[in-house]
């Protein structure tokens, strides 16, 4: 079976998972800090940012793909991955940018937990209707 919608947003979290590296990266160079932070400000933000983006994408790519095989609706699924992909956005900006913008952090949450709730909810909910609907 083809998962559209997981392929084109892991793709997508994929490649923004490598300009967080990327910024990780230039910022050990020039600060010459090979590991750790160093009591960098600007390297641990971008380790953090970094690092949460890891913590919670595996789970919701696991929700959104099982959702995607189960048959769920295509407007369910493009609306959970947007909301979760901008959450992860908005979150890693609060994150990085100097001073952290602290709205565009809680902002980037509260998108990030509601889609994962969203998505777990949904995959019980279809997981039901999938299994209801079967014949013996």
């Amino acid at each position: 079976m083809i998962l559209p919608v997981t392929t084109i947003t892991a793709s997508l979290l994929g490649l923004f998972l490598v300009k967080l590296s990327l910024n990780v990266i230039k910022l050990r160079h020039a600060n010459k800090v090979p590991i750790g932070h160093a009591e960098n400000a600007d390297l641990e933000r971008a380790m953090r940012a970094q690092g949460n983006f890891s913590e919670y994408v595996p789970t919701a790519l696991i929700l959104l793909a099982l959702l995607e095989w189960n048959r769920a609706p295509l407007e369910l699924l493009i609306a959970l991955a947007v909301a979760f992909t901008t959450g992860r956005w908005f979150h890693s900006r609060g994150i990085v940018e100097p001073p952290p913008k602290f709205k565009n952090r809680i902002r980037g949450m509260k998108l990030t937990l509601y889609s994962l709730l969203a998505l777990s909810a949904s995959n019980l909910v279809w997981l039901g209707i999938n299994v209801a609907g079967r014949t013996p």
